[in-house]
């Protein structure tokens, strides 16, 4: 985080704003004192890369994804802090 003062924000405002962008937190200050926020809107996304598992070649049985579980795999995976705690009524 960084502090600028308004007077030094308005002559390099368009540098904040991609600094900013970039991640950057700015806070502005009037006489001092910090009086504002600079900050990006929302994070960015991470950049995907298509093709990233390839290396490892094709599933050796891609069919299985599609069987149901068995039972006790499917109790183990609905006992497990993946799913949240529901209130039943």
């Amino acid at each position: 985080m960084r502090l600028v003062n308004v007077h030094q924000a308005k002559t390099h405002l368009s540098r904040l704003i991609d600094e900013a962008h970039a991640g950057e937190t700015i806070v502005l200050a009037k006489a001092g004192k910090p009086w504002a926020r600079l900050m990006p809107l929302e994070a960015t996304a991470p950049n995907r890369i298509p093709g990233r598992l390839r290396r490892w070649g094709p599933l050796s049985q891609p069919d299985l994804l599609l069987e149901p579980m068995a039972a006790d795999e499917l109790a183990a995976w609905h006992g497990s802090s993946l799913w949240p705690e529901c209130s039943q009524p």
